[in-house]
């Protein structure tokens, strides 16, 4: 599903036209965006900064042996 989002200062022109244009594609769907506010993403008071994990095993811990090559 695509979405094709238009600012509600330029829906009286856009709106319209982009409904006709996409008519025919039943994957994309026009929207005029209705968010007020702040934006809640910026300038957060609480919680902190995202933590970000490998999941990936450990290393084994120690050295290893040196190899030589053949050549």
């Amino acid at each position: 599903m695509i979405y094709c989002v238009v600012p509600p200062e330029l829906k009286d022109e856009l709106y319209d036209r982009l409904v006709e244009h996409y008519k025919d594609n039943p994957n994309v769907t026009v929207i005029v965006d209705r968010r007020t506010g702040p934006d809640r993403r910026t300038k957060r008071e609480t919680g902190g900064k995202r933590e970000t994990r490998d999941r990936r095993r450990p290393r084994i811990p120690g050295t290893f042996l040196e190899a030589e090559a053949d050549e």
